[in-house]
């Protein structure tokens, strides 16, 4: 198994999580976060006065995949969410160890 962390544009979320359900993923943990990379946030003018706006807000997507998933996966979301600007976000795989369903007991791929 892997877990799949996706960092993406906030208005592209739709367009991934149509995207992913196409390929048959089906659960996925969404969460607003901020942060900056490369482009190091922006400055704006409020009030008459310049300020920088360091972290930015993104949406971070984690899904936890059976391995002969996660590439059409990966796929989906880089098609998904480029726009060809930057800022466009990063997507991380890492190994999974274990998984857990609380409910049943379930382990391993049974449990996602």
């Amino acid at each position: 198994m892997k877990k799949l962390e996706a960092i993406i544009k906030p208005f592209k979320l739709e367009e991934v999580k149509q995207a992913l359900s196409e390929v048959g993923v089906e659960g996925m943990t969404v969460t607003e976060v901020k942060g900056f990379g490369r482009q190091k946030g922006h400055t704006e003018i409020y009030r008459g006065s310049e300020y920088t706006v360091d972290f930015l807000p993104k949406i971070k997507l984690e899904i936890v995949l059976p391995d002969d998933q996660v590439q059409n996966a990966s796929a989906a979301i880089l098609k998904a969410a480029k726009t060809g600007k930057i800022g466009d976000g990063k997507i991380f795989i890492v190994p999974v160890d274990e998984a857990v369903r609380i409910r049943t007991e379930e382990k391993g791929e049974q449990a996602v």
